[in-house]
């Protein structure tokens, strides 16, 4: 297989099916097999992406923050296992917390996104963008309730890391940001890296790709829409996100990391060794995947040790994937929200085929799969109010049609928002939305979906 012309014809096709939008890196044993870019780092598509683009890491920022820790344990500035109340008694609330805790998401504290209108309000309000050391005020303000008791239960608290990055800040008399870039950035040779907030104090690269998403069917930036400009209230935060940084960047880190110039290979060792619960119960996620502190963590068979990590935000999509036993590295980094989930799925599983010596299954997208010219006499009967699940954020509240064809109302709680979609059949009873891979299937008065069967309440007319 010829890796190279594969990932480029991947990257390619999901572009011109919606599926990507951003570079792609692929490197075996310190060797780059395939890179590329495509598609635009503006709304208006009048700027091309290029290799050298700089991007928004989104939460595969929380490794630099884990190293920034270990950095610090190594000064002797602190021990994963102080308190968290060492730093801030006001905190009395969360006694028991420890470093290792936040590190691994299992401290028990609430995600700042459970009650992000705290920082919205504030924000508003003040007209100003709160920085981080509010986290502190936020945990002692804040509605969201703690998940348990520490080490019991895996949550995943952005705010854990919110707390870690102001920690090191405290200890070593250093910003955050200077922290970093004298310890990590600047030592590990990463020219074009850094952590900044580009929505409050300005863009500092010339070459940077812009947050992007879909409002009213139309690109826009993030801070130029309605819905999403929200991100600015979070901007002042540190140590879960706000890095920025390109492929090349990332592809010398793996290469520091593998030379242990900036993290020993026995610091990276504890990093890499999951997480166990109270009682001794290890966890793993949906995949299989443990977490250590700020790496997804996962062995395969034939490829061994494999660590990795996501990232999200509106019009932000990243994943850094590093094979630490066979010397293998994928990186993606993108900057539109997904328009078509299909295409982004076969891309993102494509890539991560041929980094498996795998042929990959053909792009697909919404009109590869849906039925040409269906039946609609039923449709009229699928339309109408129905039921709420009650352990589920994701709610389909009302079918309906419109301009000939069948939509959807939409309540996400967890993103705290509803809209209305188009429904494409994908059989004679079952259908999907183009920027989502689930199924939703009706019956005589019920609707199906995420293992929900769900009855009409009323038709709306």
């Amino acid at each position: 297989m010829d890796k190279k012309a594969v990932m480029e014809k991947i990257a390619r096709e999901a572009y011109e099916k919606e599926g990507m939008n951003g570079t792609w890196l692929y490197a075996e044993n310190g060797e780059i097999v395939s890179k590329g870019a495509v598609g635009w780092r503006d709304p208006e598509e009048t700027k091309p992406i290029d290799e050298n683009t700089i991007f928004q890491l989104a939460s595969v920022t929380k490794q630099f923050t884990a190293t920034a820790v270990m950095l610090s344990v190594r000064k002797g500035l602190l021990s994963l296992d102080d308190d968290l109340t060492d730093f801030f008694p006001e905190l009395s609330k969360y006694k028991g917390v420890k470093i290792r805790h936040l590190l691994t998401h299992t401290s028990g504290i609430p995600d700042y996104f459970d009650d992000a209108d705290w920082f919205i309000d504030l924000w508003k309000k003040e007209n100003r963008v709160p920085s981080n050391p509010e986290i502190v005020r936020f945990l002692l303000e804040t509605k969201a309730e703690p998940y348990g008791a520490p080490g019991d239960q895996f949550e995943y608290s952005n705010t854990g890391y919110n707390l870690l990055a102001e920690i090191v800040e405290r200890v070593s008399g250093t910003p955050f940001e200077e922290f970093l870039q004298k310890n990590i950035f600047d030592p590990a040779g990463m020219k074009n890296t850094r952590c900044c907030h580009i929505r409050r104090d300005g863009v500092p690269f010339e070459n940077y790709a812009r947050a992007t998403v879909i409002e009213n069917g139309k690109y826009v930036a993030d801070v130029d829409s309605e819905e999403d400009r929200i991100v600015t209230a979070f901007d002042g935060l540190n140590g879960d996100d706000y890095v920025f940084t390109n492929i090349f960047d990332m592809f010398r880190w793996d290469r520091v990391l593998r030379e242990g110039s900036v993290l020993t290979l026995e610091e990276q060792k504890q990093m890499y060794t999951p997480a166990v619960l109270n009682g001794g119960k290890d966890y793993s996620d949906d995949d299989g995947d443990g977490y250590g502190f700020g790496w997804s963590i996962v062995n395969e068979e034939g490829f061994g040790l494999i660590v990795r990590h996501s990232g999200g935000m509106p019009g932000v999509g990243t994943w850094f994937e590093r094979f630490i036993d066979t010397d293998r590295v994928l990186i993606v980094l993108t900057n539109r929200d997904i328009v078509d989930a299909r295409a982004f799925k076969s891309c993102e599983n494509g890539m991560e085929a041929v980094a498996r010596d795998k042929e990959p299954e053909p792009i697909i997208c919404i009109d590869d799969v849906v039925v040409k010219d269906p039946d609609k006499s039923k449709w009229e009967s699928f339309c109408g109010k129905y039921e709420h699940p009650e352990d589920d954020d994701f709610i389909i509240d009302e079918v309906f049609m419109k301009d000939g064809e069948l939509y959807v109302r939409i309540i996400d709680e967890e993103d705290d928002e509803d809209f209305e979609c188009r429904l494409y059949p994908l059989g004679e009873n079952v259908f999907g939305r183009k920027a989502g891979m689930i199924k939703i299937t009706f019956g005589e008065g019920t609707v199906t979906y995420s293992e929900h069967t769900l009855k009409k309440l009323y038709t709306v007319m």
